[in-house]
């Protein structure tokens, strides 16, 4: 199960990179969110969990940042930005799951 949840967060990160960047989000806050912080966070923190498990600090912050999402999502006003970043929220919820899993 563990090893399915790598390989799927492998994937969905695979895609992540593969998917432009939205246009005009770069220097944008939403909802006193940096957009390319928020990326490259959710990014950083799928990366490290697919290496082994994080830290406890690491862990909160990646409890936090999926609980960011769920503000600045409904406040996107553009549909690609919004499936862009709906992609990004469910690589960090994946990243949360498997290290869930890790410490049971």
């Amino acid at each position: 199960m563990l090893e399915e949840k790598l390989d799927a967060l492998s994937q969905m990160m695979a895609e992540h990179m593969a998917m432009p960047f939205p246009p005009g989000f770069r220097g944008l806050d939403i909802e006193d969110q940096d957009m390319v912080m928020l990326d490259a966070n959710a990014y950083g923190f799928a990366g490290g969990v697919l290496k082994g498990p994080l830290s406890e600090q690491h862990r909160a912050g990646l409890t936090r940042l999926t609980s960011v999402f769920e503000e600045v999502l409904p406040a996107i006003d553009d549909e690609y930005a919004t499936k862009y970043y709906a992609h990004v929220r469910d690589m960090a919820i994946l990243a949360a799951e498997i290290e869930s899993l890790r410490q049971k």
